[in-house]
């Protein structure tokens, strides 16, 4: 995963982003739950089918190189100075989305997701989605976008992308109330998230960019605080089944603390970090169109509603003869879930210095895309930063 995010060549990118498949094959196939098989087996032939048609993608652009400064290489400072026809980036365009869409997940392309989340070991789960899953969002920003700009902010596409993105922040919160399954749950809400965070991408614009950023950090945070809240569970009753607990809050106050700051933390309620970035992707979204903004909202009113029933249901009501006996969090787990308690309330209640460090990143993204955007800008409000 490393390789991934530190690549400056578009061929050792794709190598690592295969080789990632294998460890994540085996945390699920040999440590996984029943299901074990079937789930590594849908996850790495999903990837894998959006993977193959991204490398054409790259082969594409390879040879577009050889065409234009009669030498062949994969180094993406190079393939950044490439001038392509817009219709030869919207295949290009399209053949990238098949990789980066899987594996964020967009919808439709999710299913792999639920059950590979629910069949992987806790740790499994947190790599998962605190790390794994960011390879997709981070191909759309690092290569998607600044690559193919004209395709990037064609109406066609960026129509695409935003209604499947809303469809998956919909959706995923609506599947998540329904869900019967604790991990299943948080798995589903992924899906919602993460639709949160291909909006503000598409969105073309700092707001939405620079809050897709920070959100996907966030995400990592609370979710994974998440994923490790139904290990410690799980660890200590053996089911998943939300129906098995209730009145948690009586035999362990601390583990109960620690719940209702994750979901507190997912939903985005101050002062937390989801806050931030939802309220700056949905800033970002609003520039682009009203609706993409209602749906925005409408997820996180679903978020609230998920993550509050599943709180109740767990922590409040009577205690189950079962639940009586279970122990509360010890110092390991405490030491676990702290700094991820605090990186929250950090971003919540100061986020300026990641502001700070994405704001060159993210102008030289929106320029490659809109060019002259903060001249423009400028012009129309000289008070408006540069």
């Amino acid at each position: 995963m490393l390789g991934v995010f530190v690549s400056l060549d578009f061929l050792l990118f794709f190598v690592f982003w295969e080789i990632g498949l294998i460890p994540m094959y085996f945390i699920i196939a040999i440590w996984g739950g029943p299901r074990r098989g079937y789930a590594a087996i849908k996850f790495v032939i999903y990837t894998l089918t959006g993977s193959v048609l991204m490398f054409l993608g790259i082969l594409v652009l390879y040879f577009q190189h050889s065409t234009q400064f009669q030498t062949l290489s994969f180094d993406i400072a190079d393939l950044m100075r490439l001038q392509l026809s817009p219709s030869l980036q919207w295949w290009v365009f399209w053949a990238f989305f098949a990789g980066f869409a899987v594996k964020v997940p967009m919808w439709p392309f999710h299913t792999w997701l639920p059950d590979a989340h629910v069949e992987a070991p806790t740790a499994g789960s947190v790599i998962l989605a605190s790390v794994l899953l960011k390879m997709g969002t981070y191909g759309f920003l690092r290569f998607s976008v600044p690559l193919l700009p004209d395709a990037a902010k064609s109406h066609s596409v960026v129509t695409v992308m935003a209604v499947l993105s809303m469809i998956g922040i919909v959706y995923g919160a609506l599947a998540s109330l329904m869900q019967k399954d604790w991990k299943k749950l948080v798995a589903y809400s992924s899906v919602s998230h993460l639709g949160f965070c291909t909006l503000g991408i598409f969105a073309l614009n700092p707001a939405g960019i620079s809050g897709s950023i920070i959100q996907q950090i966030n995400h990592g945070i609370s979710t994974g605080m998440l994923f490790l809240i139904v290990g410690v569970v799980y660890e200590r009753r053996h089911t998943r089944e939300i129906s098995e607990y209730g009145g948690l809050l009586r035999i362990m106050p601390i583990f109960t603390v620690v719940f209702g700051i994750a979901a507190l933390s997912s939903m985005g309620m101050p002062p937390l970090n989801g806050f931030i970035g939802e309220i700056t992707i949905l800033s970002g979204a609003y520039q682009m169109s009203l609706t993409w903004a209602f749906w925005g909202a409408v997820g996180i009113a679903l978020g609230a509603a998920y993550l509050l029933w599943l709180f109740q249901r767990t922590m409040l009501g009577e205690v189950k003869e079962k639940n009586r006996a279970l122990k509360d969090l010890s110092w390991r787990e405490i030491a676990v879930f702290t700094p991820l308690i605090a990186w929250a309330f950090w971003i919540g209640l100061n986020p300026q210095p990641y502001f700070r460090v994405l704001e060159r990143p993210v102008a030289q993204i929106v320029e490659r895309v809109h060019p002259g955007y903060y001249a423009e800008r400028h012009l129309a409000d000289p008070l408006a930063p540069r």
